[in-house]
């Protein structure tokens, strides 16, 4: 397994090759601690899924960013960036989402993250999602289901019986990475304990994100934000001039107030 002192190069790679990689050691013991935490206040207020592709015994905390400040560097770690350079090049996150799957819940459908953009395939990777466990993942708590390899199915082919499902084992600290290609989804929970993880998914930045950043968060929240976590909420220009407010940059405007 990579670790977090591995090279963006080999990260990239593995992913592009596999599919998926697993790095660990990607956040400390005390950041862990903090995001649990924060998350759990955030938690206390919001309502289980819609959907059984929400989960009916699952919490989603949209408008990560909006709000809960743990996953900030995360989100612009080092080694993240520079494999998010290196396969999707111009890039903004498209979902971050803590995902909370209580007990009892059953397995999401596979899919793939990439299919909600009518992009003709086989195509280059438009999606990079990362996984973020903040509880041990384990295949009878939900850890993230995948089929190995489907980032390389011919166009049209869907799961199977017979397809190898995986279980994406891990522990808190430790980041899955996978294109947005790769077959996937949350598994079931047959423990009598939620199971918490967030997810940062990141897309071309030519691409509209799955949701708003920048009616998500609000500019007050943005202004006190790193400038490059600013640029990932929507805040940049997909070259030479996609994204401009008014002529200029879209950063420019958050200084002027809301």
């Amino acid at each position: 397994m990579p670790a977090a002192t591995s090279t963006g190069q080999d990260v990239a790679q593995r992913l592009l090759d596999d599919g998926y990689v697993i790095v660990s050691g990607m956040m400390s013991a005390a950041g862990l601690q903090s995001a649990a935490a924060d998350l759990g206040r955030v938690l206390a207020s919001v309502p289980t899924g819609r959907n059984p592709f929400e989960g009916l015994d699952t919490q989603r905390v949209y408008a990560l960013f909006a709000k809960t400040r743990t996953f900030d560097r995360a989100a612009v770690h080092p080694l993240l960036l520079d494999v998010l350079d290196r396969v999707l090049g111009h890039y903004q996150l498209s979902a971050p989402v803590g995902i909370c799957i209580g007990p009892g819940e059953q397995a999401q459908i596979l899919h793939r993250d990439d299919a909600v953009y009518p992009l003709p395939q086989p195509c280059p990777p438009v999606v990079v999602n990362t996984m973020w466990p903040l509880d041990e993942f384990t295949a009878e708590n939900g850890a993230t289901r995948f089929i190995p390899g489907s980032h390389r199915w011919e166009p049209g082919r869907r799961p199977a019986a017979g397809d190898p499902v995986l279980p994406a084992t891990m522990s808190p600290g430790s980041v899955m990475f996978y294109l947005g290609s790769l077959w996937h989804g949350g598994g079931a929970n047959r423990t009598a304990r939620p199971r918490l993880g967030v997810i940062l998914e990141y897309a071309a930045a030519w691409l509209r994100p799955q949701e708003n950043q920048c009616l998500a968060v609000p500019r007050s929240v943005v202004r006190q934000l790193p400038e490059r976590l600013q640029e990932l909420l929507g805040y940049n220009i997909y070259p030479p001039f996609l994204g401009y407010v008014d002529g200029v940059h879209p950063r420019k405007v958050l200084p002027a107030g809301d």
